[in-house]
């Protein structure tokens, strides 16, 4: 495996944050160090559960200074709301495979309307479309749970198909982010970065904890011991 040389980046999920003070909340941990701010909309119909849709994106916008704005979309159908999203300030718009009629389309509405497209694969979902998209993609997101809910439990069968992403990515030549969703936290942090990732999404790890900064930072020091090595 071709070792990753983007630099690391933690992207603490709002999915956590305590929703009646979620200006502050992305402020804070953007205080505390995260470098992006990753944002989960799930619909009660792709997944069993409803979060947050563009307004709630469009009123965080004016919090986050130049920390971008990470949409995940586990919603079905997906194409319409992407452009909803775009105008609320996101930066980096992912969806699943299964929530598109065409991918190669969705990846191209999500370019043209100002943003860098990511493609998410659940612990089931096969690596095989990536054979017809990666050299259209900025982001491939590998879940580590099956999404709908956060705090789940990390799935270690999920750590070869990182590194086999890992792979793709460094036979590509090109700078792609390779971000991982769930059950990351300090325990466990280092073995996903040694599989390849480069980009941690952590909810429950950083807002579950009382000192943000304190949880990054025991993040980026497991981190540090991957870099090293």
């Amino acid at each position: 495996m071709s070792r990753n040389s983007r630099p690391y980046q933690i992207a603490p999920s709002i999915l956590s944050a305590d929703f009646a003070r979620l200006g502050d909340e992305v402020r804070a941990v953007i205080a505390a160090g995260a470098d992006l701010i990753h944002f989960d909309v799930m619909d009660n119909h792709y997944v069993p559960n409803l979060t947050i849709g563009p307004m709630v994106c469009a009123a965080i916008k004016p919090h986050v200074g130049n920390t971008p704005i990470d949409v995940h979309l586990m919603v079905k159908p997906v194409d319409a709301i992407i452009p909803e999203f775009a105008k609320a300030g996101a930066n980096i718009i992912s969806f699943h495979p299964e929530a598109s009629e065409h991918v190669d389309r969705t990846i191209a509405l999500i370019r043209e309307c100002g943003c860098k497209p990511g493609l998410v694969f659940n612990p089931a979902t096969p690596l095989s479309y990536l054979d017809y998209t990666l050299d259209k993609l900025d982001l491939v997101l590998i879940m580590s749970v099956n999404p709908g809910f956060g705090g789940q439990k990390f799935i270690d069968a999920v750590l070869p198909k990182i590194t086999e992403v890992r792979r793709r990515i460094a036979a590509s030549g090109r700078d792609v982010m390779l971000e991982v969703d769930g059950g990351v936290k300090a325990d466990n942090i280092a073995k996903v970065a040694a599989a390849g990732a480069d980009t941690f999404v952590a909810g429950s790890a950083v807002y579950g904890q009382k000192d943000y900064a304190a949880a990054i930072a025991a993040m980026r020091a497991e981190l540090a011991s991957v870099s090293q090595g």
